[in-house]
């Protein structure tokens, strides 16, 4: 017979989107036990790809990195979870064993009513490839529209023009944590310089993979702070450039392509 008691799934987010649930938790955990992406991406059934995939995710979303890969990155290497990554997990556990004991009251003061009746779940997903967290740190208000500028990490920044209104509605102020959403897609990669364009945001950072499909290639850009930009360009394209692990490469993108979002 299953069992039909009621289960707590603990999820913690930064606003609607930073989401860590048990199994973020659980790589950060076997990554800090074994020193390895690739060791704790086989323990938990992983691909490698997903793995490295959950880490950079993380690292976006939280202020500073929670996992640091040494030399090596996404084709191996050793991997170190960082003073904040060990105090995620911690708060982590700590809510859910509380929360695992209010539950069990909860489950049975219901009396037999179908959990799935009473709760749903308020999780929010994007189909945006980035999200990473920063800082509002200028705002620079028009007529119709406005520039919002966003850090990231040190030297890390990126700006976004949105609607008055939009500014408005989001209550976006300098000092206000915010997290930017940009589509792989809408990021266009270019080596040497310095260059002469209208993309607003021009920032550099240097190849940390590259994994090539039949038309399309993901380029992985170590933008400094810990913090990864995902582009996907054409395998024609990716070609051309001659992208390797290591080169230096500026990732352009236009100010109306950068979605800001808060809790």
């Amino acid at each position: 017979m299953p069992d039909d008691g009621l289960i707590a799934t603990l999820t913690l987010r930064r606003g609607a989107l930073a989401r860590v649930g048990l199994e973020r938790v659980a790589l950060v955990e076997a990554v800090a036990e074994l020193g390895s992406i690739s060791a704790a991406a086989k323990r938990l059934g992983l691909s490698y790809k997903g793995a490295w995939d959950v880490v950079q995710a993380l690292n976006n979303l939280f202020d500073t990195p929670l996992i640091e890969a040494a030399p090596g990155g996404r084709s191996g290497g050793a991997a170190v979870v960082t003073p904040r990554g060990r105090a995620v997990v911690t708060a982590f556990r700590r809510v859910q064993t509380e929360l695992d004991a209010a539950l069990a009251k909860l489950d049975s003061a219901l009396g037999g009513e179908p959990a799935h009746d009473l709760f749903w779940s308020l999780g929010m997903k994007t189909s945006a490839r980035n999200a990473l967290r920063g800082v509002v740190t200028e705002i620079t208000p028009g007529a119709v529209s406005g520039e919002v500028t966003l850090t990231l990490a040190d030297g890390v920044a990126i700006t976004a023009v949105l609607t008055r209104r939009s500014i408005e509605d989001l209550e976006l102020a300098v000092g206000r944590p915010a997290i930017a959403l940009i589509k792989a897609s809408f990021i266009v990669l270019a080596t040497g310089g310095p260059l002469r364009t209208s993309a607003r945001n021009q920032i550099p950072g240097a190849v940390a993979w590259r994994e090539d499909g039949a038309v399309n290639t993901e380029v992985g850009l170590d933008i400094g702070g810990g913090k990864t930009l995902v582009a996907t360009v054409t395998l024609e394209s990716a070609q051309a450039l001659d992208l390797k692990p290591g080169d230096a490469v500026t990732a352009l993108v236009k100010a109306p392509h950068v979605i800001l979002a808060v809790e």
